[in-house]
């Protein structure tokens, strides 16, 4: 489902899913405080999740990233059709950490500056 690294190039609206929005996707969305160039919010795909995904974060989204392969089954199964037009990468990063762990900051900030050319 991962688009080419060239679509996301002109992306500033940012998705990131994970499970719960707890920790992984919140830390991402976190790294773009004040980012002059992007603008990051964040979602889960579980019903527990503190924001659960929805339709009108997919339409506001002009790249989304999610932690792991069962984020994106998750979306293609609720949301379907409403995935197509959108860039999808999977950063492959477990749920393993917490909250703004200084690992797991710094390991976002090496997959997506390879993929986000402003960062």
């Amino acid at each position: 489902m991962s688009k080419p690294d060239s679509v996301l190039s002109d992306a500033r609206q940012l998705l990131f899913i994970c499970s719960q929005n707890r920790w992984r996707s919140l830390t991402a969305e976190r790294l773009f405080d004040d980012h002059p160039h992007y603008e990051a919010r964040s979602a889960g795909t579980e019903s527990g999740a503190r924001v659960r995904v929805t339709a009108g974060h997919l339409g506001w989204a002009e790249a989304i990233f999610v932690m792991e392969r069962r984020h994106v089954d998750r979306l293609r199964e609720k949301f379907g059709a409403g995935l197509q037009d959108t860039p999808v990468v999977i950063l492959r990063i477990p749920d393993i950490y917490q909250f703004m762990d200084a690992s797991l900051l710094q390991l976002q900030h090496e997959k997506l500056r390879a993929l986000l050319p402003r960062l």
